[in-house]
């Protein structure tokens, strides 16, 4: 009896242990969760653009209100309030099935980041957008759009982005920064902060770098943001240089302020750039105002921005935009937009097109 026992004893124990080890397993398993989302929006527009002091063409764009974009990302809960996080995102243009937003931008060109999100904080590494653009973004009727906000062409479309017309307005470091490493607070109450600094990567550049700072305050219908950028290469090191001769580095400033009412949302940016050049220091001002405005079931958007340089090229600019976005779905609209541009001493710029975007 002793004898024939013994390995039943012996295999219920087996069964006891494996049971509590895939319980324990399966406990993990849903402990440790992890996701991940394919997303992205397909933006394309038909019509006329014309650059201040160029001739008019017709033309299909592959970015009306929103660059068209796809990527994916996910997230891993790893208990504690610990979680890993990626997200990898690239630029593409629809009208030609083009990787990046233009001619030499990278494969994943808008995002290409991994991180640890910590109950104090969340720590990211890789190519990530500036806190710059990010704000200047948020604070505009039109967002990020390239073709019909002002406050963007404005502050991306010049220093040798669009050669159309020669300006030395314009915010250098590009909307994206490689080799970056950011820190973002929690949410306090409503305000978060943000710090982010990129490495030159480059062993005869060791002195480039880019770093910002910026903050954001959100209570109910109002919203402000401040942030502050250096930076002393534009995507290489000692690239400033072919911008402008003795181009050494740039600083920015922003202060913004949104406020919702029931039908209408008030839009304000001031921006302050000063660019140190051999001999030749030079800044410029930039304000911008804007609404969005509930009409029927969509949007009228106006927008207006103004810049003066002073002891550069003494420019004046001067955009504004006219524009209207009418949603067939939640994730689908149709809009039509008006963008009057204009340097001092150039033929007036304009652009107007209609478009579509979907969002997945």
């Amino acid at each position: 009896m002793f004898i024939a026992s013994a390995p039943t004893a012996l295999l219920n124990r087996i069964y006891r242990a494996t049971a509590i080890i895939a319980f324990m397993l399966i406990g993990a398993h849903a402990y440790a969760q992890s996701s991940v989302q394919l997303y992205g929006i397909v933006d394309t527009w038909v019509g006329v653009q014309k650059y201040p002091g160029k001739a008019a063409s017709w033309q299909e764009g592959g970015g009306g209100l929103s660059t068209s974009f796809w990527g994916f990302g996910g997230q891993e809960d790893l208990g504690g309030g610990y979680k890993t996080i990626f997200t990898i995102e690239g630029f593409f243009r629809p009208q030609n099935g083009a990787y990046g937003s233009f001619n030499g931008d990278p494969f994943f060109s808008r995002n290409a980041y991994v991180g640890l999100t910590t109950p104090l904080g969340t720590v990211t590494l890789g190519r990530q957008s500036s806190l710059l653009y990010l704000q200047a973004c948020q604070f505009n009727p039109y967002y990020a759009s390239f073709t019909f906000s002002p406050t963007i062409v404005q502050m991306y479309a010049g220093l040798g982005t669009y050669p159309a017309y020669k300006t030395d307005q314009g915010i250098v470091g590009g909307t994206a920064w490689s080799n970056a490493v950011q820190y973002a607070t929690p949410d306090l109450h409503g305000f978060v902060g943000h710090a982010i600094y990129a490495f030159g990567d480059s062993s005869s550049g060791n002195g480039s770098k880019q770093y910002s700072l910026q903050g954001s305050y959100r209570n109910g219908p109002f919203a402000a943001g401040a942030v502050y950028q250096y930076a002393n290469f534009n995507s290489t090191a000692g690239d400033l240089n072919s911008l402008i001769k003795g181009f050494h580095s740039q600083t920015a400033t922003q202060l913004a302020a949104s406020y919702e009412f029931s039908i209408a949302k008030l839009y304000g940016e001031y921006t302050y750039t000063d660019n140190n050049v051999i001999n030749k220091d030079f800044h410029v001002n930039m304000f911008e105002g804007g609404a969005t405005i509930t009409v029927g079931v969509g949007k009228i958007l106006a927008s207006y921005a103004y810049s003066r340089d002073s002891g550069g090229l003494n420019q004046t600019r001067q955009t504004a935009s006219l524009g209207y976005d009418y949603p067939l779905s939640k994730r689908t609209d149709l809009y039509a937009v008006y963008m009057y541009d204009h340097f001092a001493g150039l033929s007036s710029g304009e652009t107007a097109g209609v478009g579509m975007r979907a969002r997945f």
